[in-house]
């Protein structure tokens, strides 16, 4: 298993020194089952997984000169994923539940579900042990000079952080030779329940710690949104984006209307909004959701999705108080995240795309992220 490193859990009196971009590691008895796993293509791109939160730790791709660069936020240290005060679920696969659900709770078939409020008055990203922060079983690894794929399983027990059914979850990474990292997402229940997974990288093409995203360029292939009321819950309409900031419909500058005074963009301190994708109702496979072109490098990032929506997050809660793999501080908007989803708060939204998963049905979700530069 070339590129494969051991990651140390051991009491917070001990030191983690396993740095995720280097061969180093702590002179210590005891193991646990956290691993650090890498796949590498023939371009150069590189992209690091470990098992603790299915959590991309690092994603080095080449600029327009082949000049390589992490464009992934993270830390260098499994204990900061562990220990992290403010959350940023960097490179995290969040769930059940990723996005919000209004009050803590939903209606499933006549029965109420109460869910913890870590959110305000709202749960969000599956709660206070949510998928970003379990152990995932390694189901296979394979990793060669031409890409590779890495397969993690998680079983979420009937009742775990309130919601229901014994919910078996699958996601696999791919990396091609063609600079796409596929994300495929499946799962099984035994008891009818919500699920909504994400990949929850924070993205910056110039370079983790190099600024901020404001000059980035970003297309969104959406001509509606979801917009929210002050909990960041979505109100139920479908609102246009024409003739708002939110229209990303042709590339712009983040930067360019997020100091609009706009009252959603006050809501969400920035961009923090559900954008429903362009697709026909009866359509299926992958859509085109977003292309983003960062000037100075020439890296572009399109992702492709088989989901209804996209959250689009700015980086608005990010301040300079948390230090990257780098020892770069990560300033305010110093990154972007792109969640293909459904829609938030859908099991309490019946005019949404469902989010419900029954026994006899299986979930299946694919999300693209296709890298080159120009």
């Amino acid at each position: 298993m070339k590129g494969l490193f051991a990651w140390l859990l051991v009491p917070s009196t001990l030191l983690l020194s396993l740095v995720l971009n280097s061969s180093v590691s702590a002179q210590v008895e005891d193991f646990d089952s956290i691993k650090l796993y890498t796949l590498k293509n023939q371009q150069g791109m590189t992209v690091r997984v470990t098992n603790y939160g299915a959590i991309i730790t690092s994603l080095v791709v080449p600029d327009r000169d082949g000049n390589r660069s992490d464009v992934a936020l993270g830390y260098d240290r499994l204990e900061k994923y562990i220990n992290a005060v403010d959350k940023p679920y960097f490179g995290a696969v969040v769930g059940r539940y990723g996005n919000r659900i209004a009050g803590g709770q939903f209606t499933l078939d006549g029965q109420t579900y109460s869910l913890l409020k870590n959110n305000g008055e709202n749960h969000l990203h599956g709660g206070a042990i949510g998928f970003d922060k379990v152990v995932w079983s390694v189901e296979a690894y394979e990793s060669g000079s031409s890409g590779g794929s890495l397969t993690l399983s998680y079983l979420a027990q009937d009742g775990e952080e309130g919601y229901p059914g014994n919910l078996r979850v699958q996601v696999r990474y791919t990396l091609g030779d063609d600079n796409t990292l596929k994300v495929d997402y499946h799962a099984t229940t035994d008891k009818a329940t919500p699920i909504n997974v994400t990949q929850h990288t924070y993205f910056n093409l110039k370079g983790e710690g190099q600024g901020t995203i404001l000059d980035h360029e970003l297309m969104l292939n959406a001509d509606r949104y979801t917009p929210v009321d002050e909990g960041l819950i979505p109100t139920g309409e479908l609102a246009p984006v024409a003739g708002t900031p939110f229209d990303f419909t042709t590339a712009k500058p983040i930067g360019r209307d997020i100091g609009q005074s706009n009252e959603q963009l006050k809501r969400g301190l920035g961009y923090d909004h559900n954008w429903v994708l362009n697709r026909s109702e009866s359509a299926e496979g992958l859509t085109l959701a977003a292309r983003v072109h960062e000037p100075e490098s020439g890296r572009v990032l399109e992702i492709h999705t088989t989901e209804p929506g996209v959250q689009f997050y700015a980086g608005n809660f990010l301040d300079g108080r948390l230090v990257g793999k780098s020892g770069k501080p990560y300033v305010h908007r110093g990154g972007f995240c792109l969640e293909t989803q459904h829609f938030p708060d859908s099991p309490n939204q019946p005019d949404f795309p469902s989010t419900i998963l029954r026994p006899d049905q299986t979930f299946q979700s694919q999300t693209v992220f296709k890298f080159s530069a120009n």
